[in-house]
């Protein structure tokens, strides 16, 4: 199970590739055990700091959407070990539940820190490193939603009284940005005046970051690491006593229902462009294969139309750049369309099944395309 979820398995199926933008990947559409999901990812940073990946069983699916910040390395390492723990303690719990995703979350929070300590002197740059974590995970008909930081996981929900869709949002921001985050903050750190503060146009906890959860960010919770001869470059100029981020997810649990027909899983970098409602009556509208790729070139538009520009102006941008015109952005858009049931909880081929993950890099990945079709294995 490990080994799939680290190589992009649609090489092995001849995904098709975009051709016209060479940061945009995507596969059109796959098959789980209660419908489709579709996945697309465009690259704007130098490095592709979003990370996404989706197991299938008969008896589960799980979906994985990382955004990292400060380069690629903790949503990287996000990807190759939580799908790990949340097979490991559904095994050992005898079922899926929030405290196995939960324990799943902070053992991998605990591996990066582990990590960062025993390589920090030789790459200072990794204490700096985070990314947000976003999970869901469908099993006997129910649906749970676990989240770090500020991607996103938004239901389209049919309307009873007409064939309209409603969206109805299933995470929790961590965000400074959002009034009732500085307040949730603010609490947790009652003699600190400072704690969030407004710099360079936006709220911040200590002038430095936005998001208040995430896994890694190890000089914003472990200051005591962040000491002379650090690199300053690396760090917080900032002196903290304590942690002013923390790891602990936010987790919700729905019940599945026939008027839910999808679910949409993304990165801010779409929700940045599109709103909620905007993002649902797009998949409703339009046909389910390529979906994903349709909401990420939805978001690409609007972020042009707010330039003055096109869309073929932005794809046309080469990576670095690019990230001044629109941030990473994953999407994975999830059909529900039956929720299957095993009343006997039988988790014994929980992970038999299949993980596909978006490429490390998206401009890397689209060359060796370009070059040769042939499988490389990691």
């Amino acid at each position: 199970m490990l080994e799939c979820c680290y190589r992009p398995l649609e090489r092995c199926f001849g995904t098709e590739l975009s051709g016209s933008d060479a940061l945009l990947w995507h596969m059109d559409l796959k098959q789980h055990a209660s419908g489709d999901y579709s996945i697309a990812v465009v690259q704007a940073n130098s490095s592709l700091e979003d990370q996404a990946q989706v197991f299938t069983s008969s008896q589960a699916t799980y979906v994985g959407v990382y955004d990292g910040h400060g380069g690629p390395e903790a949503s990287r390492f996000i990807t190759n070990h939580l799908f790990a723990y949340l097979h490991k303690f559904t095994s050992e719990q005898g079922g899926l539940s929030a405290e196995v995703i939960k324990r799943a979350f902070g053992a991998t929070e605990n591996d990066f820190l582990r990590l960062v300590k025993q390589s920090w002197l030789e790459q200072p740059h990794i204490v700096s490193v985070g990314s947000c974590c976003l999970v869901g995970a469908i099993s006997n008909g129910v649906l749970y939603v676990a989240n770090l930081g500020d991607s996103r996981a938004v239901l389209g929900r049919r309307m009873t009284s007409s064939s309209t869709v409603l969206a109805e949002r299933l995470s929790t921001d961590h965000n400074v940005a959002f009034e009732e985050v500085r307040k949730e903050v603010r609490a947790m750190h009652p003699d600190d005046s400072t704690i969030v503060v407004y710099t360079r146009g936006v709220w911040r906890i200590k002038g430095i970051i936005q998001v208040s959860r995430s896994i890694g960010d190890v000089y914003l919770k472990k200051p005591e690491l962040v000491r002379d001869p650090f690199p300053l470059q690396y760090a917080s100029r900032v002196p903290l006593k304590k942690a002013v981020m923390t790891a602990e997810p936010s987790i919700i649990t729905h019940k599945l229902r026939p008027e839910d027909l999808f679910i949409i899983f993304a990165s801010d970098g779409l929700w940045e462009q599109l709103t909620d409602q905007a993002a649902v009556e797009i998949v409703l509208k339009h046909p389910r294969t390529g979906i994903a790729k349709r909401l990420v070139r939805a978001a690409i538009e609007e972020a042009a139309r707010k330039r003055q520009m096109r869309y073929d102006d932005i794809r046309r941008i080469e990576k670095g750049i690019r990230r001044h015109f629109h941030d990473d952005i994953t999407v994975v858009v999830i059909y529900l369309d039956q929720q299957q049931s095993f009343p006997n909880g039988n988790t014994t081929d929980h992970f038999a099944g299949d993980c596909t993950s978006a490429p490390m890099d998206i401009y890397s990945f689209n060359s060796e395309e370009g070059e040769s079709t042939a499988y490389i294995t990691t």
